[in-house]
């Protein structure tokens, strides 16, 4: 213990009972006569270091992509852009399948060998998509009293679409649906849902 530790240290008390002497320490040094009721929570230390996801080879933008998971299962997507932590963007495009501009995880799609042309799209709207916030929801106004109580069991409102995404949206697909058409047979393939039936074999197929 250095000298600078011990000076510190508040020094208790040396009491002499009978022969013997017995060392007292200091109040502050002494246990505590009473305990919380619960015990206190603290923050666990996160000793993981993250990694930056590193894609697959097969995952270049203007990939055609199976998705396997969420409302558009099935639907086959062109891959637009690689976004932080393993997430994808994509589009159907919109107006050949019904796919908007949204985020998916690369663990749950197929990426097959038809590829896409992106040539002419438009960078600065993908970059803006791609962007953090772009995706966030916006948050409700909580309302309490009758209104809440008499609206419980109706149908929820649908929400309009806003006309920033819808433009986005439109000027993403403008450059992409020529190329697609420019190529035989890739809008059809487009359209059709992929789906498996009694008997395939996915992993003898060729993607």
């Amino acid at each position: 213990m250095s000298a600078k530790h011990a000076s510190e240290t508040p020094a208790g008390k040396t009491k002499k009972f009978g022969k013997g002497e017995r060392h007292i320490p200091h109040h502050s040094q002494t246990a505590k006569k009473y305990y919380p009721a619960e015990d206190e929570v603290k923050a666990k230390k996160v000793r993981k270091t993250i990694h930056p996801a590193k894609p697959r080879a097969a995952l270049q933008p203007g990939t055609i992509l199976i998705l396997l998971a969420g409302r558009f299962r099935g639907k086959r997507v062109v891959l637009l852009k690689h976004l932080p932590q393993g997430i994808l963007l994509v589009t159907g495009p919109f107006k050949v399948n019904g796919v908007p501009l949204r985020r998916v995880n690369a663990r749950y799609v197929i990426a097959t060998s038809a590829k896409v042309d992106l040539k002419g799209i438009d960078s600065k709207t993908v970059e803006k998509v791609g962007g953090e916030g772009y995706f966030a929801r916006e948050k409700k106004e909580e309302t309490k009293g009758e209104e809440t109580f008499f609206k419980q069991g109706e149908k929820p409102e649908k929400k309009p679409v806003a006309s920033a995404r819808a433009s986005d949206q439109k000027a993403v697909d403008k450059a992409l649906l020529s190329n697609i058409k420019s190529e035989p047979h890739l809008l059809e393939y487009l359209r059709s849902s992929f789906s498996l039936r009694k008997g395939d074999r996915p992993h003898e197929m060729k993607w």
